[in-house]
């Protein structure tokens, strides 16, 4: 499937932002703050961002409840108007975002649950049943007269000015418009504007009935999903299916993170309007065309400034093309980034990339990928399980996984509090940027290259040490991947 019919690869390159290292090195800066207590200066930071998002947050539902208490019976423009009203304060709406964003990632690490439990209070919402795990929403909160809105989320779509093309797009499919014009259940749309599609070359094919629907069905979320709740979730299920995630058919994903943007989906399309309430479920307008996501590979290569050395590492080895497939039943990369590789010191690099040290660089590289496991940090699609989907409880959750290196797991450490969620693998490299939705599972990536451990309790025994970042000598590197380098081959 070529997603290149819709909107070119280099496009999707440009605006699937990650850190630059000097922002890496700033967040390695900040873990040695926080490990020795946080200082003033990070601290204050914190406080002026949390508040500034806070304050924008406040505003974004006031303008939603607005929306809804002009809704009436007889009124056919809900979604035009929350269209309106979020064109008219978007810029104001975007210089609150780079303001709150001065303390890097400090205003996502709140002290508690304050945060988030402000945001969590009345969800505004349809008051029928929800059958997205529990998550019933609440009726709409008593700030004045209203009336319930009387339209499902198509109707709303179908008769808006501003979503006249994703509406033909959706007519095309009457199993779509049946699902999204259903009371049975509720969904979360995230429709783009017109103005969304205008950003497709102008002389770009349509794309197959088939792959059209897939764009179509990423576009909505199974379940609930109001603001308030978006806001906290890290990753939701969407109704395109894919066989390439697990062994059985599995939802694929679409990521929300908060970036010098604002609020955006997969990091790049970003949620321009909220909380447009339907009979059926929830509307959230989008500035662009969420497509989805090339393969794990591909991403690594639309990403040199990130990716570069763990792209030329993959080549040498062979692992690239041995990667390069959505053969297998997904899977986890956990990707050092170009800085990760620079922690190691130039005279490892010099070894690794030298034609004698190619075999412990492959070795190392297949430490960092986990088949057949989908880990994401709020969900799991585990290996050879018929289940939906394995969450990933609140408070502190290990998994340890098998690699393609054998007979060598990784520890994996998932930390949730609030809508705050912190990896870390083997208790020492921290997930730096979490959930790179792939078509065919997903990227962690990581702060630091991950140094298989060492067996430490004999022959037979599984005592084994892991590497915690202590300087290390080519000598040393070696003796911990000689076990696993083919013995013709020393």
């Amino acid at each position: 499937m070529k997603f290149s019919q819709v909107l070119p690869l280099a496009a999707l390159s440009s605006a699937f932002v990650l850190p630059a290292e000097e922002v890496l090195r700033e967040i390695a800066i900040e873990d040695n703050h926080r490990q020795n207590g946080w200082n003033e200066d990070v601290a204050e930071a914190k406080n002026d961002a949390v508040a500034g998002f806070k304050k924008h947050f406040e505003e974004v539902t006031d303008t939603s409840k607005h929306a809804w208490g002009t809704i009436v019976k007889t009124s056919k423009s809900a979604l035009d108007e929350a269209f309106e009203l979020a064109s008219n304060t978007a810029d104001t709406a975007e210089d609150k975002f780079y303001d709150a964003a001065s303390g890097i990632e400090s205003w996502l690490r709140t002290e508690g649950d304050d945060f988030y439990d402000s945001f969590d209070g009345p969800h505004d919402g349809p008051p029928h049943h929800d059958p997205d795990h529990g998550h019933r929403p609440h009726p709409p909160p008593h700030h004045g007269p209203h009336t319930p809105p009387n339209q499902t989320v198509y109707q709303l779509i179908s008769e808006s000015k501003y979503t006249t093309k994703l509406a033909k797009l959706i007519n095309k499919y009457d199993d779509l418009v049946e699902t999204l014009n259903s009371t049975k259940a509720n969904y979360t749309v995230f429709a783009p504007t017109d103005k969304a599609f205008e950003k497709l070359p102008e002389h770009a094919h349509e794309p197959s009935k088939e792959v059209l629907k897939a764009i179509l069905s990423y576009h909505v979320v199974d379940g609930f999903y109001p603001a308030a709740r978006v806001l906290v979730t890290h990753t939701a299920p969407t109704l395109l299916e894919s066989t390439h995630l697990s062994s059985e058919p599995k939802p694929q994903r679409v990521a929300f993170k908060i970036t010098l943007r604002g609020l955006t989906v997969n990091f790049y399309c970003r949620i321009i309007a909220v909380n447009i309430f339907g009979t059926n479920g929830v509307i959230h307008g989008l500035d662009s065309i969420i497509i989805p996501p090339p393969s794990v590979i591909n991403i690594v290569d639309l990403l040199p400034g990130e990716f570069s050395t763990l792209e030329l590492a993959l080549g040498k080895t062979g692992l690239l093309e041995t990667l390069n497939t959505t053969d297998h039943a997904g899977g986890t990369l956990l990707a050092p980034s170009n800085f990760a590789f620079q922690k190691l010191g130039p005279k490892i690099n010099a070894f690794l990339f030298s034609q004698y040290g190619l075999k412990y660089l492959k070795a190392l590289l297949e430490y960092h990928v986990i088949p057949d496991n989908t880990l994401y940090s709020d969900a799991f699609y585990k290996a050879g399980s018929s289940e939906e989907d394995h969450g990933i409880p609140k408070g502190i959750y290990h998994v340890d996984l098998p690699t393609m290196l054998k007979d060598r797991s990784v520890a994996i450490d998932i930390f949730r509090y609030g809508g705050y969620i912190s990896m870390k693998v083997n208790a020492f490299s921290r997930v730096t940027i979490q959930d790179g939705i792939a078509k065919d599972g997903v990227i962690q990536v990581v702060s630091d290259v991950i140094v298989p451990p060492k067996n430490i309790g004999g022959p037979g025994k599984e005592d084994v040490q892991y590497w915690d970042g202590e300087e290390m000598s080519v000598g040393e590197l070696k003796e911990r991947l000689e076990p696993f380098v083919a013995k013709g081959d020393l």
